[in-house]
């Protein structure tokens, strides 16, 4: 809750007591002294800190939203019987917070709604066209300490005995062990390369001969195998949408910038700015070419020309 004073104070010192306007369908939900605190001001106050808030109760977040709007408007108001809405320092602090306003709304309004899910489902139907059928298998295993023990088990399962209800009685894996050895899906690379070996090479509802590992010894029982799908589209659209945006918000940068005359005054931050775009245009230019009448059949290490007498 750190920043949540800190933003508190700032906007209290930067003088921010004017009343909070509501609009005509914006509901009242306090009041100071007869100015109101609407629900547009809640959502304001809970796009700026309603993430400090973690996975608090709605009701509970909403009650501490209007807290701190309580305390923000008090303390500004305070501020301004002291005098501190006058001066530099307020006009600084006053036309840092409304550019910072500005391009929060220009990238909710502009950027923003320039990516939709379409453009995210595109990017997405792509991405899973490109991919290499894959096969992944589900099994079950026993582990045990011996291959006597193994080899003791094999016999009970080619006997009938449940595959299942042994690695429940006997396994030594406390990871599967409840769920009667079930490792569920994995594909290759997933296991280490003795058990993996072998699992792969398994018919559906075979069993292994005991198979010895660094953890000791394995009957492994192919339950599955099929070919691995992309996760869903709706698991990873935000992620992408998030990609989207970045992207669209580094482009507008970069066509803003280049619009505009900027000069960096102070020398020591122009020095390290120099310095940087230096290194980024070093990196993207070509690589030098030969020269076009240099003999095609030249060998790679001969000289440049001659070695003079």
């Amino acid at each position: 809750m750190k920043r949540i004073t800190l933003i508190l104070m700032t906007f209290a010192l930067a003088g921010m007591a004017a009343p909070f306007t509501a609009v005509a369908e914006d509901k009242v939900v306090a009041t100071i002294d007869g100015k109101p605190i609407t629900e547009g001001d809640l959502a304001v106050a809970e796009s700026e800190i309603g993430s400090d808030m973690g996975t608090m109760p709605a009701d509970q977040k909403r009650t501490s939203l209007l807290e701190f709007l309580i305390d923000n408007q008090l303390f500004a108001e305070a501020a301004e019987g002291q005098k501190l809405n006058e001066g530099a320092d307020f006009e600084t602090r006053l036309n840092y917070l409304k550019r910072r306003a500005l391009r929060e709304l220009y990238f909710d309004k502009v950027i923003k709604a320039s990516v939709s899910d379409a453009d995210a489902r595109k990017i997405y139907d792509d991405q899973v066209k490109l991919l290499k059928p894959e096969e992944e298998v589900s099994a079950r295993h026993i582990l045990v300490a011996t291959e006597d023990e193994a080899k003791a088990l094999k016999e009970k399962i080619t006997k009938g005995a449940d595959f299942a209800e042994l690695a429940k009685e006997n396994s030594k894996d406390p990871g599967s062990k409840e769920d009667g050895g079930n490792l569920g899906y994995f594909g290759h690379g997933q296991m280490v390369p003795q058990f993996e070996e072998i699992v792969f090479k398994l018919k559906k509802g075979e069993v292994s001969d005991p198979v010895k590992t660094q953890f000791g010894w394995h009957l492994v029982k192919l339950e599955d195998r099929r070919t691995k799908q992309p996760p869903a589209f709706e698991i990873v659209k935000d992620r992408i949408v998030q990609s989207l945006l970045l992207q669209k918000a580094q482009q507008t940068a970069v066509g803003l910038r280049t619009k505009s005359k900027i000069e960096i005054v102070d020398p020591e931050i122009k020095k390290m700015v120099d310095a940087r775009n230096a290194a980024i245009q070093a990196q993207s230019k070509p690589a030098a070419e030969p020269a076009k009448d240099a003999p095609k059949d030249a060998p790679k290490d001969a000289p440049a020309e001659a070695p003079k007498p």
